[in-house]
């Protein structure tokens, strides 16, 4: 438990002063919401403070007690944990955000899927965990449809988020990688190589939750609501994503 709170604590500078809303967010949405919480200032508001990492992590940092007024999640499964934990304000929780599955590579050219492994060789592929990060378990999800995970999991590199994954790729330290669309749109060094067919994983949704446990349930409140304005809305579409109605 220390541990997970000291995490927290590190992903968040200044987290003891407590005067703006503090979000927890899933870590693709990282390009897509810094520009959203820029709007958000430039209007006028007092800044957000913004911690990503794996929608797994920052679910186990909330159970643990750290102070985050909203939680945005890569899975409706996490924020289920969250809620189960009865650190949820009641009413609040809505789903936001939708995403597409891809495989990106570092070098442009498109690849049927059904030939992936052949294709990727003795290679890493690199991918999200596969037990606990949303795009690690929706990746595994969908090379098992397609029959391909038995061949391609003794070569799959492993990391802590997806972001973390996608950079793998762009240093060239993986030839394929399996991320969302809206990484493979936010970063310039990677290609997208084929997307995954939607009945293939269970549909990516992006939950959002204010949580009991923050310092600033005001201003929280006042950004969730925000998150679902029509000026926001567009941010999100130029980055790739679908808007979802409230849960």
């Amino acid at each position: 438990m220390r541990h997970l709170l000291l995490s927290a604590a590190l992903l968040v500078p200044g987290l003891a002063a407590a005067e703006s809303p503090t979000v927890f967010a899933a870590a693709s949405l990282k390009t897509a919401l810094d520009q959203v919480a820029q709007s958000w200032q430039d209007a006028g508001h007092d800044p957000v403070v913004i911690s990503y990492a794996g929608s797994s992590a920052l679910a186990r940092q909330i159970e643990a007690g750290a102070p985050a007024d909203l939680f945005l999640s890569a899975s409706v499964a996490w924020m289920d944990t969250v809620e189960g934990a009865g650190v949820v304000v009641p009413g609040t929780r809505r789903d936001l955000l939708g995403n597409t599955l891809v495989l990106i590579g570092a070098e442009d050219g498109a690849v049927d899927l059904a030939d992936l492994p052949a294709t990727l060789g003795e290679q890493h592929l690199a991918m999200a965990l596969v037990d606990s990060v949303p795009a690690g378990q929706y990746g595994k999800a969908a090379l098992t449809y397609l029959g391909l995970w038995d061949a391609l999991a003794p070569h799959v590199a492993q990391a802590d988020n997806v972001r973390a994954a996608l950079a793998l790729v762009a240093t060239g330290e993986a030839p394929f990688g399996v991320v969302y669309a809206t990484d493979a749109a936010a970063e310039p060094r990677v290609h997208l190589a084929a997307t995954f067919p939607a009945e293939s994983h269970p549909p990516i949704i992006y939950p959002a939750a204010q949580l009991t446990t923050g310092t600033a349930p005001e201003d929280a409140a006042a950004f969730l609501a925000y998150l679902g304005g029509a000026e926001v809305a567009q941010i999100f579409q130029a980055q790739g994503f679908s808007m979802k109605g409230e849960k």
